[in-house]
C-alpha cells in the first residue's frame, strides 16, 4: 500500500469496545475502510490498479423504498418510460442503432443517453416490462458487431470531418455512452456477449492511430468515459493490453489534470473527474488531487450559492456568476454520476456529500413533480418559468426555463434518465475488507455477501434527508463477523449511535465514517442519528448574499406557483409556471446569531411519498424580512434581477415569510440579501 493510500485510511478516533448480545463491537471513527486486499466477493480494482476503497454492488442488490422509489416509478411512469412516444430520436423501426447492420437514421448521443438510465431504471425497480423494452434496444447492439470489432451506426465512422480529415473519422463519444449502456446490463444479466462484444470493440480501438483520441470537439474532451469503461472490461478479464489503451487514450485526449480545460458545464461535469479515473492505473498523487482542484476553480467563480451547482448556462462565462444564472439538467445529472464515481475511486466521504446536494436541492426542480416533463436551465434564483427567450442573461436563446418533454431540450430529454436509477444503485457500496458502506442515505433493503460469504439483508428505515435518524435491521441465517461502515456528512458534528437498543459512545469528526465491527447476529439493529442544525452561509463573491440550511437541505423563499399549460398535446403537457406572491425579500438576520433568526415547523407525520412540491414538503423555516422594491424582473426577459449589495436599506413593514427545502421549490429565491445598515453575517470561509 502506498503512503497516499495508507493516509486515507488511518484511524481518526479512539477506538471504543463493548459487549453485546453477539459478542464484543469494535467502534471506532475512521478516515475510510481498511483496504487489506481485494473484496472476495465482488468485482473490484484488479492489480496494477489501485485498490479499492469502495466496490460497487450488483445491480439489484439494493431495492429502493420510501421517496426515492417514488422519484423512479414517478420516472418509470412519466416522460423517461414513455419517451418511445415522444421523442424523434428513438424511432425503433428506423433508427440505426436498432439495426443489427448499423444502418438507418444515426441519431447522436440521444438513444445511448435515454437508454442508459431507462435499461437501469428497470433493473433498479425490477420492472420486467421495463426491462423488456430495454431489451428490446440492447438485442441489436450486441448483433451489430463488424469483424473488426466496431458496432453501432456505421455512419458513425466517418462522421467527424475536417480539413485535415475531409472523408472523415470515428465519432466514439455516443459509443462511449453506450457502453455503459452495456455495462448495466451485464452488471444486471451476466450476458457473456457484453464482454465479447467490448473486448473486440477495445481491440479495434487500440488499432487506432494515437491521434483518434483527441479527434473531434465531444469525444476528445470527454473520453474519460472511455478510460472507465476500459478499467471495466480490464477487473474483469486482466487483459494487459486494455491498460496501454487506457493510457493511450489518456495521453491524447483533452487533458483536465493540467486544469479546467472546458467550460461547457456537461464536459465539466464529465470531464472534471478523468484525471482520478487515469490516476488508478498511474498512481500520481497530483492526479488524485486534481478534480478537486478543477472543481474548486468552477465553484469559486461561478458557484457561490446553494444547491451544489455553478453558472453554466452552456458554457461559464466571465462577468455572468449571480444566482440568477442556471446550469443544465445535463450537468445535474453529469454531476451526481461524477460524485458517486469519485466517491468510490478516492474513498473520500465529501463526494457523496455533494452528491446528496445535488440530488435534494437542484435535481427535484429540473422536472415537474410527475417527471413528465423538464426544463433546460435550473436557476438557484428563479421566479419566473416562461417560455420567452433569457438571452443574453442566459446563454442560449429560446424556451430555457418553461418545463416541455419535447426535443428543444435534446440532450437533457434523454440524458435525465440515469440521475435516479444510478443514485439508487450507489446507496451501498462493498468495501475491501468483506464489510458494506452505507454511501447515500435513503430507506432500501441491501442483499449482500459479507464476512466469510455469508447474505446478509439489512433494512433501512429513515426519512432522510427529512428527518435525521437512520435505523438498520440486519437478517443473517447465522453469526457473522463483518465491518460496517457508516458515514458522517460535513455538516454533522457529532453523532448519537445506538446497537441493539443500546447506546454506543464514539467520538465522530465530519466527513468520516464510524466503523462498527463485530459478529453480527439475526436481528441486529442500528440506529443512527445524525443531529441536523441550522446553519447560515454568506457568499461575500456574490454581494454578501446569504443560503440558509438545514442538514443536507438548502432552503428556498416559499413562492405560489401559477401553472399554465400550453402546448397541443393533452397527453404531454407543456408548462409555464408565474409567481402568485412576492418574491423580493431580504431577510432579518441577529447578527450574533444568524441561524437563530428561524425557527422550523413540520408537518405531523411521514413525508409525503413525493415530498418535493411547496404542498408537500414535510418542513419549513420561518424567518422576518422585508421587501425590497427596488429588486425587480428584468424588463427585457422576465429574469429575476441580478442581486441587490448587502445589507438593504428598507422601510417596507416586517413580514414572516416561509422557506422551503429547495428541491421542492420550482420557483426559487434561495440566495438572499440582508436587510440592514451594516454587514449582518460575519464572513465564514466556503467549503464547497
Amino acid at each position: 500500500m502506498n503512503k497516499t493510500t495508507q493516509y486515507r485510511y488511518v484511524v481518526v478516533a479512539c477506538l471504543v469496545f463493548w459487549t453485546a448480545g453477539a459478542g464484543f463491537a469494535q467502534v471506532s471513527s475512521v478516515n475510510g475502510p481498511e483496504i487489506i486486499g481485494q473484496n472476495a466477493f465482488y468485482t473490484s480494482n484488479r492489480a496494477p490498479l489501485v485498490e479499492s476503497p469502495f466496490i460497487k454492488l450488483p445491480i439489484g442488490s439494493i431495492i429502493p423504498r420510501g421517496w426515492l422509489r417514488t422519484m423512479l416509478e414517478l420516472e418509470r411512469d412519466g416522460m423517461t418510460g414513455h419517451l418511445e412516444e415522444i421523442s424523434p430520436w428513438l424511432k425503433f423501426q428506423t433508427s440505426a442503432w436498432a439495426s443489427k447492420e448499423g444502418i438507418g437514421e444515426r441519431g447522436w448521443e440521444e438513444l445511448p443517453y435515454w437508454l442508459k438510465g431507462f435499461g437501469d431504471l428497470g433493473y433498479v425497480l425490477k420492472d420486467q416490462a421495463t426491462i423488456t423494452a430495454a431489451r428490446k434496444w440492447i438485442e441489436p447492439v450486441l448483433s451489430s458487431q463488424r469483424a473488426d470489432g466496431w458496432f453501432g451506426p456505421r455512419d458513425l465512422l466517418t462522421s467527424l470531418k475536417s480539413k485535415a480529415s475531409p472523408e472523415g473519422v470515428p465519432d466514439l463519444w455516443p459509443i462511449m455512452i453506450m457502453l455503459n449502456v452495456l455495462q448495466s446490463y451485464y452488471e444486471y444479466s451476466k450476458d457473456e456477449r457484453v464482454i465479447s462484444l467490448l473486448t473486440n470493440y477495445f481491440k479495434w480501438e487500440n488499432s487506432l492511430p494515437a491521434t483518434a483520441f483527441g479527434a473531434g470537439y465531444w469525444p476528445r474532451v470527454r473520453a474519460g468515459d472511455n478510460i472507465e469503461s476500459v478499467y471495466w472490461l480490464y477487473n474483469r478479464t486482466g487483459e494487459p493490453w486494455l491498460l496501454e489503451l487506457a493510457g493511450k487514450i489518456h495521453g491524447n485526449m483533452a487533458r483536465w489534470d493540467t486544469g479546467v480545460i472546458n467550460w461547457h458545464n456537461v464536459n465539466f461535469a464529465q470531464g472534471f473527474r478523468e484525471p482520478a479515473v487515469f490516476w488508478m492505473a498511474a498512481r500520481q498523487p497530483e492526479l488524485l488531487a486534481a478534480p478537486e482542484r478543477n472543481y474548486q476553480q468552477a465553484m469559486n467563480l461561478y458557484g457561490q450559492f446553494a444547491g451544489g451547482t455553478f453558472v453554466s448556462d452552456e458554457d461559464s462565462r466571465p462577468g455572468y456568476a449571480d444566482p440568477q444564472g442556471g446550469f443544465e439538467t445535463c450537468g445535474i445529472v453529469e454531476f451526481m454520476h461524477s460524485f458517486e464515481m469519485l466517491t468510490k475511486i478516492s474513498g473520500n466521504p465529501l463526494w457523496a456529500d455533494r452528491a446528496e446536494e445535488i440530488a435534494f436541492n437542484s435535481f427535484p426542480a429540473a422536472e415537474t413533480p410527475d417527471l413528465k416533463a423538464l426544463h433546460y436551465l435550473t436557476c438557484p434564483n428563479q421566479v419566473q418559468l416562461d417560455r420567452s427567450s433569457k438571452a443574453p442573461a442566459v446563454e442560449n436563446s429560446g424556451a430555457t426555463f418553461s418545463y416541455s418533454p419535447f426535443e428543444v431540450y435534446r440532450c437533457c430529454q434523454h440524458n435525465v434518465s440515469h440521475g435516479w436509477p444510478y443514485y439508487a444503485e450507489e446507496l451501498w457500496l462493498a468495501t475491501p475488507d468483506n464489510g458494506l458502506a452505507a454511501s447515500l442515505y435513503a430507506a432500501s433493503e441491501l442483499n449482500a455477501r459479507v464476512g466469510n460469504g455469508t447474505q446478509v439483508k439489512i433494512s433501512e428505515e429513515t426519512e432522510y434527508p427529512f428527518q435525521d435518524t437512520i435505523r438498520l435491521k440486519l437478517d443473517l441465517p447465522s453469526a457473522t463477523a463483518f465491518p460496517l461502515y457508516l458515514r458522517v456528512p460535513r455538516w454533522c458534528d457529532n453523532i448519537s449511535l445506538q446497537i441493539d437498543g443500546r447506546p454506543v459512545v464514539v467520538k465522530s469528526t465530519p466527513l468520516s465514517y464510524i466503523r462498527i465491527s463485530r459478529q453480527w447476529a439475526n436481528g441486529d439493529t442500528v440506529t443512527l442519528h445524525l443531529p441536523m442544525k441550522i446553519s447560515v452561509r454568506k457568499w461575500s463573491a456574490n454581494k454578501d448574499s446569504v443560503s440558509v440550511d438545514y442538514g443536507p437541505l438548502s432552503f428556498a423563499l416559499k413562492i405560489e406557483e401559477k401553472w399554465q399549460k400550453f402546448g397541443n398535446q393533452e397527453k404531454w403537457p407543456e408548462w409555464e409556471v408565474m409567481p402568485g406572491s412576492a418574491w423580493n425579500y431580504g431577510l432579518i438576520l441577529d447578527p450574533q446569531d444568524p441561524a437563530g433568526s428561524f425557527r422550523i415547523e413540520r408537518k405531523p407525520g411521514p413525508p409525503a411519498t413525493q415530498p418535493f412540491t411547496p404542498e408537500k414538503a414535510p418542513l419549513a423555516l420561518l424567518v422576518k424580512a422585508r421587501k425590497i422594491p427596488d429588486w425587480r424582473l428584468d424588463p427585457k426577459t422576465n429574469i429575476v434581477g441580478l442581486l441587490p449589495q448587502s445589507p438593504v436599506r428598507s422601510s417596507e413593514p416586517v413580514e414572516e415569510v416561509t422557506l422551503i427545502p429547495m428541491g421542492a421549490a420550482r420557483l426559487r429565491i434561495s440566495s438572499f440579501p440582508i436587510i440592514g445598515d451594516a454587514p449582518a453575517v460575519a464572513p465564514r470561509r466556503q467549503k464547497h
